[in-house]
């Protein structure tokens, strides 16, 4: 009696060894094929310092600061910034005392994005963030230089004396409207 016993346990651990196995298998192929369709995201959050702002970025940025000219108007824009799969994200700033040459830097910015990727603006609204700043919010879809698709996804807008171009650029096979409108939507400025 302890004999058949003995068989039904060997066939029990055997048949757990190969259920086992089977279920790591089959847990080490999701694993696989969730994380070669997702893109490395590892989302943050970033405190801008000057002008004061937060956002949400998905790699560790870099920031620096550069004198530019917005159709006459000089000025120094800083910016942060980083790039995933591609894609880059950056928030730039401009602080312009004059009201009528704030607006008119506002609008340089945006065309000179565009003209850029050689883009057209495929779809335009205007957002109310949380702390009740209106921006305009742009899709845009132009190409590089070697005729790559690409998306623009963006914000424009002015928060006291400070002009700000919140701008998610990629490939448009990787940029999707999700991605950018998580980094999009986490912009706050103080």
């Amino acid at each position: 009696m302890h004999t058949g016993a003995n068989q039904d346990a060997a066939v029990t651990i055997r048949a757990m060894r190969v259920n086992k196995s089977f279920l790591i298998g089959l847990l080490a192929a999701f694993v696989l094929a969730c994380t070669g369709c997702s893109p490395n995201f590892n989302w943050r959050e970033v405190q801008g310092t000057e002008p004061s702002y937060t956002v949400l970025l998905p790699a560790k940025p870099t920031s620096h600061s550069r004198a530019i000219d917005l159709d006459g108007l000089k000025v120094t824009m800083a910016m942060t910034a980083t790039e995933t799969e591609e894609i880059n994200f950056a928030v730039a700033s401009i602080k312009v005392e004059d009201d009528l040459q704030r607006h008119a830097a506002l609008l340089a910015m945006q065309k000179a994005m565009l003209q850029n990727i050689h883009g057209d603006v495929a779809q335009q609204k205007v957002v109310t963030l949380k702390d009740g700043t209106t921006m305009t919010e742009i899709h845009a879809s132009g190409k590089t230089s070697t005729g790559r698709p690409l998306s623009l996804f963006a914000r424009f807008g002015e928060h006291g004396q400070d002009v700000f171009q919140v701008v998610s650029l990629g490939p448009s096979d990787k940029l999707t409207s999700e991605i950018a409108d998580t980094f999009l939507s986490s912009f706050i400025p103080h």
